[in-house]
């Protein structure tokens, strides 16, 4: 797996389950969250694999990332999200790749939601900002994560392929199948190399002969 997506940064922890106490916060970072909208956000959430979130949730969650005197960039939990983003959004916008079809629906409403202007928490809301485009790239995570990484490697293997016959990656066709085809001679490759690593070539011990 990519190194893009190990979790060293996890989001806090009262958004991973449904929330099952009153119902008190409604504001993040002085701005107020509308009942109608966090409907919404839930909708889409529901939509792509994930549970609802009350209003108390997301404002215990801004307020435990914002941290007081710093007014500058987001939390590295948010920035790791939005990092996954930006491979989401590299994806869908390569012509050569050919996605599994089960990815590209939530691929695409994760995109639109992170592009869109009408969301739940504005993006110029300091540090914050863009805690909801980071829930909802976590929500739908599980569906993505292998086919992000999937091609990840095939931009790694187009890239390489490309430069061993002087041409610019980005004008270089190759398919994802030409990709499967070169990661299985891969593969046959490490195989080979892991048994000459285990094997020896030189005779075995001949028997000790003892004369009785």
């Amino acid at each position: 797996m990519n190194a893009l997506f190990s979790i060293a940064n996890p989001l806090p922890k009262i958004l991973l389950t449904p929330f099952a106490g009153p119902t008190r916060r409604r504001c993040i970072n002085g701005f107020q969250l509308d009942s109608s909208e966090v409907d919404r956000f839930n909708t889409l959430l529901a939509r792509i694999g994930g549970h609802a979130l009350e209003t108390d949730q997301l404002a215990s969650a801004g307020r435990e990332l914002s941290r007081p005197g710093r007014m500058d960039s987001a939390p590295p939990c948010i920035r790791q999200r939005l990092r996954w983003i930006a491979a989401v959004e590299q994806l869908l916008a390569d012509r050569q790749w050919q996605p599994a079809n089960d990815a590209v629906e939530t691929a695409s409403a994760i995109v639109d939601y992170a592009r869109s202007r009408d969301d739940l928490i504005p993006d110029w809301l300091p540090q914050v900002g863009r805690l909801d485009d980071a829930i909802v790239v976590e929500t739908a995570w599980p569906k993505l994560a292998s086919e992000v990484d999937d091609y990840l490697d095939y931009v790694r293997v187009r890239s390489r392929q490309a430069h061993q016959r002087d041409r610019s990656p980005s004008g270089y066709a190759f398919s994802r199948a030409d990709w499967e085809e070169v990661r299985y001679e891969e593969a046959v490759l490490a195989q080979y190399q892991k048994h000459i690593r285990e094997s020896s070539f030189l005779p075995e011990t001949a028997a000790i002969f003892r004369v009785h």
